[in-house]
């Protein structure tokens, strides 16, 4: 049993966290933590699959099980020194403002049902729904349960998605004149108290010239970067050409691209990868499905093809733009129709990729905003030798419900791989599909 005076709070977990963290029950300190055993055959309807939310149903099944062994479970156990203790609850009969409230016995109400009922045991304590569904959260709270969202993972501070380059206005022209000359200049020549992130990109403005750089961590030094295209497609503004200075800089090798729809994001990670198709074995173009009403692909109409291709389709949109800008007849065109046709150029939904070699590839993740943290990283530390990864997404359109602006694994891998030598961020900021478009997602 949990005890009735200790003064840590207890935190009641919802479904969704788990499938978000499988490791969440780590996460809350000297807390104690309940699981409610509607959450447990919640979790084994989400076991079998290949998509990441099935993983980590059964990585936590496993936990669980490795937790508990083959003693029995109604008293709590402990999760190791220093941690609370872990519980799963029975279920609870609603209580009159329960069932007054909620004419459902649905899995959401049985939880907060336990929730009241711990709350009403352990008045001494604090009880917390933890749940990443909004709506329950507002539910607990009207009973007088406290509720939060999971903050683990979560980024403090978004204003560091946006900010990626930074402008100098009246900038000294003898160091422009050093880039177009020299190609670069040391940090320390430029002025005191100037410390850049590793692969932070400038736009200098002097008086008769400006120039765009991208510091070096490694060297100490400020790079001029210079616009060159990609495979037929060429920047548009200072954005685009940083995105393909790194896209095509074999030292980095991870990327986020951000920005809202049109700007050009997937693009030019496509055109990047095939303009350096001979550096890697394959190029694979992947996003994730998220199910439309809730409902699983397998409710769509056809065989596994034919409900995949509406997901894929901005996907071979891209890669029709790069191809029609070249003569069917040209070698580039040919060049793009044979990796096709090769399996070295492949677009398939995410799931797809799981056990599949990821070595020496160029691997574009696309709408990456809908993706947890867990995920993110479970990707990454799959990358083999010579493969460059490049997650592309707008953190304003996020489709999954228990995700948002702070909690999605693009801005967490964003936030924490900053300033890694390895790694570079570049926030797109101008749509550039058309003036309609432009318009439409300023205004709309």
């Amino acid at each position: 049993m949990l005890s009735k005076t200790k003064k840590s709070k207890i935190f009641i977990l919802d479904t969704n966290v788990i499938l978000h963290d499988h490791t969440c029950i780590y996460q809350f300190q000297d807390n104690d933590i309940i699981l409610p055993i509607t959450v447990l055959e919640e979790l084994d309807k989400f076991k079998r699959g290949n998509d990441l939310i099935n993983f980590q149903a059964r990585e936590f099944t496993r936990l669980l099980d490795e937790i508990v062994g083959d003693e029995l479970f109604n008293g709590g156990k402990s999760l190791g020194k220093d941690k609370g203790k872990l519980r799963i609850e029975t279920g609870k009969p609603f209580s009159e403002t329960l069932r007054n409230s909620f004419r459902e016995d649905i899995p959401d109400h049985r939880i907060l049902s336990i929730a009241e009922y711990t709350k009403n045991l352990y008045p001494k304590r604090k009880t917390v729904l933890i749940s990443k569904d909004i709506n329950l959260r507002m539910k607990a709270k009207s009973l007088g349960i406290q509720s939060e969202d999971y903050k683990t993972d979560q980024v403090t501070d978004t204003n560091v998605l946006d900010k990626t380059v930074t402008t100098f206005e009246n900038f000294n022209d003898q160091y422009i004149d050093v880039l177009y000359n020299q190609g670069s200049f040391a940090v320390e020549d430029v002025k005191e108290n100037f410390n850049p992130d590793a692969n932070e990109c400038f736009i200098f403005k002097g008086t008769s010239s400006s120039a765009l750089a991208r510091f070096d961590a490694k060297s100490n030094r400020i790079y001029r970067v210079e616009k060159k295209s990609a495979y037929g497609i060429k920047p548009r503004n200072a954005e685009q050409t940083f995105s393909l200075n790194m896209l095509t800089d074999p030292e980095i090798r991870l990327i986020a691209l951000t920005g809202k729809a049109g700007t050009g994001k997937t693009l030019l990670a496509l055109a990047a990868a095939i303009e350096q198709h001979r550096l890697y074995e394959q190029i694979l173009l992947a996003r994730p499905i998220v199910a439309l009403s809730n409902r699983d692909i397998g409710y769509l109409p056809g065989d596994a093809a034919e409900k995949i291709n509406p997901y894929m389709q901005p996907l071979f949109d891209n890669l029709g733009v790069i191809k029609h800008s070249f003569n069917p007849r040209s070698n580039e065109y040919q060049t793009i129709e044979e990796m096709i046709k090769e399996e070295r150029l492949n677009i398939t939904p995410l799931a797809f990729i799981r056990g599949r070699s990821l070595s020496n590839a160029f691997f574009i993740i696309d709408e990456a905003q809908n993706l947890t943290p867990h995920e993110i990283k479970t990707i990454i530390t799959r990358a083999g030798e010579g493969t460059k990864m490049v997650f592309t997404g707008d953190l304003q359109q996020i489709d999954s419900p228990y995700l948002d602006m702070k909690s999605n694994g693009l801005a967490y891998m964003t936030d924490r791989m900053k300033n890694q030598d390895v790694f570079a961020h570049i926030n797109l900021v101008k749509g550039e599909r058309s003036a309609l478009a432009e318009l439409a997602s300023n205004l709309l």
